[in-house]
């Protein structure tokens, strides 16, 4: 299957425990992960301890702002993807490494 049909299958977003995503912007959210469902490796992959966590970086009331995901069960046969974090760059990286 490829990503195309992927996405047109309408991959599921969901966060560890099945909670909706909560954010005060829920709008550039939702339209952030709208296009990671069009193109579900839009984000930059990371590499070293983040192995297999896509980062999709979008900017939330003028700042930029991470959203990381991973695809299951397989990044080139994703069937969904499940948000890990979302929040701006400072720290980002430590708070998703627990």
């Amino acid at each position: 299957m490829s990503l195309a049909d992927a996405a047109s299958q309408r991959i599921a977003i969901v966060q560890p425990g099945g909670q909706k995503a909560a954010c005060p912007r829920q709008k550039t959210l939702d339209e952030a992960i709208k296009a990671i469902l069009q193109n579900p490796q839009l984000g930059e992959e990371k590499k070293g301890d983040h192995t297999g966590v896509f980062v999709y970086k979008f900017k939330l009331n003028g700042q930029e702002t991470l959203l990381a995901y991973e695809l299951q069960p397989h990044k080139t046969a994703p069937i969904e993807a499940m948000l890990l974090a979302v929040g701006p760059h400072e720290n980002f990286y430590v708070a998703l490494k627990r």
